[in-house]
C-alpha cells in the first residue's frame, strides 16, 4: 500500500446511512444519522442524551487546509498522512481532561475509530471563543501597525513580538454571518466584544448573560488546564480557539458544552519550549506549514489578501507541493500528538476500510 493510500482525503462519501445530506467542511464530514438509528443507538450503548436527541457520525479527514484553502502534493497525496487520527486523538485527550476535571462535557459520546467520532447534534453558540496568552500572528501584525483594543480590550504599549501578554486575552468573533446586531458587521468572523455579546446574548444562541460569564470561565479553565499539561511537555500554549454549543441531558436539563476539536495543531499555536527559551519559535501547530507556503511562493500577497481570493484558490488548485513538505508537517502533527498523549500515536493502515467495517458491523449504520 502506497503513503497516498493510506490518506483520508475523501471523507463525505462513505456508504453511511443518513437522515439528511452529508455535511463536508474542510476537515471533517457530519453525517446525520435517521432519527430511528439516533434512537436505537442511545438506547443500546447508553448515551446521556435525551431519548430522541439526533446523532451524527463525524469523520476526520488527513486533508490540510491554510488561508481558506484545501492544498495537495505530488504523488496523488491528498492530504498528510496521520494529521487526522492526530487531531481526533489531541481533542480526546483535552476533552477527556475537561470533563474528568469537572470542567464540562463535549459533543463527542463515543469513539468507534481514530477517525470516527459519534456526536450529538449541539445547538452552537455563535462564536469563535479565541485565547491569547502571547502576542503573535495576526494581533502582532496589527500591534505593530499601531492598534492598541483588541475586542474592546486595550493593552499597553512596548510589548515585543511573541512576548507573553500580562494576562489572558480573550478576543472573540463571529461564528458565521450574524444579522441585525448593532454595531456588529452581518460578515463571518468579526471581532466583537464582551458589551456585544451581553447586549445581544440571544442573536449569539446564549440562554442568558449568566451563560456568558460560563463560557468565559470554561474558556479561560480550558485554556489553563491545556497549558499546563503541555508545560509539564516543555511546550508553550501560546493562542488556541474554542467552541461552544448546547446540548439536552437524559434528564431534560440543558448544558453548556465545549464542541467541535479543542487544543489541537490545527485550532492553536503550541512552541516547543527548549526553542522558546533560546529565542526561537519552533512551530508544534499549522503555523509552521502557513509560513512555509508564504515562503513558497514568490508572491505571498495572493495568500494574505482575501481581495485575491480567485488567484488563491488557483494557486491552491494548480499547485502540487513537494512531498517532503506534507512529510514535514506529517512529522509535526504525529510528533505532537505522540507528546500529548505519552505513547506513539496509532495511524490507520486503510482506513476507509476500516471505518466502514466497524460501523457496519457493531453499529449497523452502513447500507
Amino acid at each position: 500500500m502506497s503513503l497516498a493510500d493510506k490518506v483520508l482525503a475523501v471523507n463525505n462519501d462513505l456508504p453511511i446511512r443518513t437522515g439528511a445530506p452529508v455535511h463536508s467542511g474542510k476537515v471533517r464530514s457530519v453525517y446525520w444519522l435517521t432519527a430511528a438509528d439516533s434512537a436505537r443507538l442511545v438506547a443500546d450503548r447508553g448515551y446521556d442524551v435525551a431519548a430522541d436527541a439526533p446523532l451524527a457520525i463525524m469523520v476526520i479527514s488527513d486533508r490540510i487546509s491554510a488561508f481558506d484553502c484545501i492544498w495537495h502534493g505530488e504523488g496523488g497525496m491528498r492530504g498528510v498522512p496521520g494529521k487526522g487520527a492526530a487531531l481526533n486523538a489531541i481533542s480526546n485527550h483535552w476533552f477527556r481532561l475537561f470533563r474528568e476535571q469537572g470542567l464540562a462535557d463535549s459533543h463527542i459520546l463515543e469513539i468507534p475509530h481514530p477517525l470516527v467520532w459519534i456526536v450529538q447534534k449541539a445547538r452552537p453558540v455563535m462564536i469563535e471563543a479565541i485565547a491569547r496568552q502571547y502576542i503573535t500572528g495576526s494581533m502582532w501584525r496589527a500591534y505593530a501597525k499601531g492598534e492598541r483594543e483588541f475586542c474592546g480590550i486595550k493593552i499597553p504599549d512596548g510589548l515585543q513580538r511573541d512576548q507573553k501578554l500580562p494576562e489572558l486575552l480573550i478576543t472573540p468573533s463571529t461564528k458565521g454571518i450574524l444579522t441585525g446586531i448593532p454595531g456588529v458587521p452581518a460578515a463571518d468572523d468579526v471581532n466583537i466584544t464582551r458589551t456585544d455579546i451581553i447586549d445581544n446574548y440571544a442573536a449569539f444562541n446564549f440562554r442568558n448573560t449568566a451563560d456568558v460569564d460560563r463560557y468565559e470561565t470554561l474558556l479561560r479553565e480550558g485554556f489553563e488546564l491545556i497549558s499546563r499539561e503541555l508545560a509539564r511537555l516543555d511546550q508553550v500554549f501560546v493562542d488556541t480557539k474554542f467552541e461552544f454549543g448546547y446540548v439536552t441531558d437524559r434528564t431534560g436539563q440543558d448544558k453548556l458544552i465545549y464542541m467541535d476539536e479543542v487544543g489541537t495543531p490545527d485550532s492553536s499555536r503550541i512552541w516547543d519550549g527548549p526553542a522558546w527559551r533560546e529565542g526561537r519559535v519552533v512551530e508544534n501547530s499549522k503555523e509552521d506549514f502557513r509560513q512555509l507556503l508564504l515562503q513558497h511562493f514568490p508572491d505571498p500577497d495572493i495568500l494574505l489578501n482575501k481581495d485575491r481570493m480567485p488567484e488563491r484558490m488557483a494557486l491552491a488548485r494548480d499547485n502540487a507541493l513537494p512531498t517532503r513538505v506534507l512529510m514535514a508537517v506529517s512529522d509535526t502533527y504525529v510528533g505532537i500528538a505522540g507528546k500529548i498523549l505519552g505513547h506513539k500515536l496509532h495511524i490507520p493502515d486503510n482506513p476507509r476500510a476500516e471505518i466502514i467495517e466497524i460501523l457496519g458491523g457493531e453499529f449497523g449504520l452502513i447500507d
